[in-house]
């Protein structure tokens, strides 16, 4: 009999008074969630939301805009974090209090995730490190040749793990139908074998949403599974592997608002049963003897050595904050979008990339050029002059940008801003006005190109001494 609660309706809390209370060790109280820094409905605070930095015209509150390469952590985050490293132990090692109190809150973390992705009762949820991880894991655990059909379009995470002697790698499309019609070709042109359709749910370029459950039913007409890469997705709209019919999917914690080094692949657990663990160690083994190994099976077979308990804790605040105040999240970044790209469509000059259309339902990432300047000084612009963050190049998708770009003779690369949690109306219109200003008069300082990126003229204000968190 298993001595770990379990339980999708409550946390796991430390000792009390009176003993044991509910399902759980003998010292263990199992109830709901304390009281969060948020309710139910609201907007979740963010970590680091009055940060103040450097500009050439002096200090100015942050406006973050560049949530697709990281999100910052919750306030709901901290705290979970604050509280686990007080009995911080080892997992499932030890018969000490904290070890086993620790050891609980790590697997009451997994069915909080499970929760959030949607999953079907005999899914497993492996912790990993990041969506890269995640995709290393599923590709290991394939067989030899299996084939894996999956668009140019995808980030390299997505794109490159398979081997390229089993994918199958379809170009970009420019319509939602002819994604559809490539991917039935490919997968009719190969009938047999283990075969895997891998897809992105929403661009990092882009922000444009996929029609996930059009291309599930299209991949399981022909007998092949579907993994879905949410990498963009999980801080903004809602993960479901049953209601979608999705045999598995991944998503990343430092893309939702949990910046721990901690990782999700989430699914069928046959494959996973069957391929070879994907670390090699403790926990994931039932038995070693000189005869040989016994692996464990479900999610333990593919999480040798310590886990990262604190990252698994981290995302799962994350999770059950999002799921608590979904609502408004969603409102809020609609709101913010529609704004930015408003404001985006007002100035001459600037053109928004899109892979379908500029009408395609899409969350809070934007990429777009800028007529006359180079991306990487634009990016560069902004933060030095305006305080304003975003990100400049092709993000870890150079198939997909060289291909919205391939009809310019001017840009190689692109800018995006992308808003969450972190980002406000104010910073959008900063951003705004920061690139009008820029096309109609240019910077405002002086910048050079030193062979390597571009460079202020005088003291960078950005580069100044800092003290160390530690």
């Amino acid at each position: 009999m298993s001595v770990l609660p379990s339980t999708r309706s409550g946390a796991l809390d430390g000792p009390t008074a009176t003993g044991c209370a509910g399902a759980g060790p003998a010292g263990f109280t199992t109830r709901t969630r304390p009281a969060a820094t948020t309710t139910p409905g609201s907007l979740p605070a963010v970590v680091g939301a009055g940060l103040v930095v450097p500009t050439v015209s002096g200090p100015t509150t942050y406006a973050n805009l560049d949530h697709a390469a990281s999100t910052p952590a919750l306030v709901t985050v901290k705290e979970a974090v604050d509280r686990a490293l007080e009995t911080y132990a080892s997992v499932h090692r030890g018969a000490g209090y904290a070890s086993r109190l620790t050891s609980a809150w790590y697997e009451q973390a997994r069915t909080e995730v499970a929760d959030f992705v949607g999953a079907r009762s005999d899914d497993a949820v492996v912790f990993t490190r990041t969506t890269t991880d995640s995709w290393a894991l599923l590709a290991a655990a394939l067989r030899h040749d299996a084939t894996v059909v999956v668009f140019a379009s995808e980030h390299h995470s997505t794109l490159l793990p398979w081997g390229d002697d089993r994918t199958v790698r379809l170009p970009v499309p420019h319509t939602v139908a002819e994604a559809r019609d490539r991917l039935a070709d490919a997968l009719t042109a190969r009938p047999d074998g283990q075969r895997l359709v891998v897809i992105t749910a929403a661009s990092n370029v882009t922000g444009e949403v996929w029609p996930i459950e059009d291309f599930a039913r299209l991949a399981h007409a022909h007998g092949a599974r579907i993994a879905v890469d949410a990498a963009q997705l999980s801080a903004h709209r809602r993960i479901d592997l049953a209601a979608w019919e999705v045999d598995y999917v991944a998503f990343s914690g430092h893309k939702t608002y949990a910046p721990f080094g901690t990782g999700v692949l989430a699914g069928r657990s046959d494959w996973l049963d069957g391929g070879d663990p994907y670390l090699r160690g403790g926990g994931a083994t039932r038995a070693v003897a000189e005869s040989g190994v016994t692996w464990s099976t479900g999610s333990a077979r593919h999480e040798g050595g310590s886990p990262n308990v604190i990252g698994a804790i981290a995302l799962a605040a994350a999770c059950a904050t999002i799921a608590a105040n979904r609502a408004a999240i969603e409102a809020h970044e609609t709101q913010l979008l529609a704004r930015l790209r408003e404001g985006l469509r007002s100035i001459d000059g600037v053109e928004e990339l899109s892979i379908f259309n500029e009408s395609n339902d899409r969350v809070g990432v934007v990429a777009f050029t800028v007529r006359g300047f180079d991306s990487s000084l634009v990016s560069q612009v902004l933060s030095v002059e305006h305080g304003v963050g975003v990100r400049d190049g092709r993000f870890c998708a150079h198939l997909l940008v060289d291909e919205l770009l391939s009809g310019s003779t001017e840009h190689g690369t692109a800018v995006r801003a992308s808003i969450g949690l972190g980002s406000t109306a104010e910073g959008v219109d900063r951003l705004i006005g920061a690139l009008r200003e820029l096309v109609e008069a240019g910077p405002a300082s002086a910048w050079t190109h030193d062979g390597s990126g571009w460079v202020v003229e005088g003291l960078d204000p950005r580069d100044r001494e800092v003290v160390r968190p530690w």
